[in-house]
């Protein structure tokens, strides 16, 4: 055999071509993934870091069931995918949702119009912080704790005496609140505004 013979070249064998070719296309899934869901989950409110996370059936059923009764407009305030202000509509409320994240208000008002209830839900790309809620005698809040104390001072100011309130998953720090459904994770807690305002009242007496 010549010297000047070169050994033969032995590239990966097919199982591991095929390994490199799974790993490449999982790495590859991994970041669509990402792209497509990042927008969902992108923080909803300024202020404080409030990823979107959906509400559950049983939440949403816990909502609805405390506002069995009650009429006028209605806010859902970081309404994420518009199930809260669906459903309220679908009730006979006036709902209006204001979310951060523009992807969420889109896809909320294209779920609106797939349910027949785009007449009576509005959706609106805005921070909270700069938002009036004067006009509404009914809110809802899926909030987290870093949040609830600057909002409970800010409903506090805005809102009429007839005002209900209902917090989910975290209740308002000084109120205190006339009914409670769910439990657990799913608990939503009521708040009468003229209670909370009286209170707020007596106390810068």
């Amino acid at each position: 055999m010549s010297d000047s013979a070169q050994a033969p070249v032995i590239g990966p064998s097919p199982k591991r071509r095929w390994g490199l070719v799974l790993v490449g296309a999982a790495g590859g899934a991994v970041v669509a993934l990402y792209a497509a869901a990042a927008p969902f989950v992108a923080p909803a409110l300024r202020r404080v870091c409030l990823p979107f996370v959906p509400a559950t059936s049983a939440q949403v059923e816990n909502v609805l069931q405390l506002l069995s009764g009650r009429r006028g407009a209605l806010v859902d305030i970081g309404s994420g995918d518009g199930r809260i202000v669906i459903a309220a509509a679908k009730r006979g409320f006036r709902a209006v949702g204001y979310e951060l994240n523009p992807w969420l208000v889109w896809y909320s008002r294209y779920r609106s119009w797939r349910e027949g209830v785009h007449h009576n839900t509005r959706f609106y790309i805005s921070d909270l912080w700069k938002v009036n809620f004067s006009e509404f005698s009914n809110v809802v809040i899926f909030g987290v704790p870093q949040m609830m104390q600057s909002l409970e001072e800010k409903l506090q100011s805005e809102l009429k005496g007839s005002a209900r309130v209902i917090a989910c998953r975290f209740p308002f720090p000084s109120w205190i609140a006339v009914r409670e459904s769910g439990k657990g994770i799913d608990t939503a807690w009521l708040y009468d505004a003229k209670s909370f305002k009286t209170t707020a009242k007596e106390d810068s007496d």
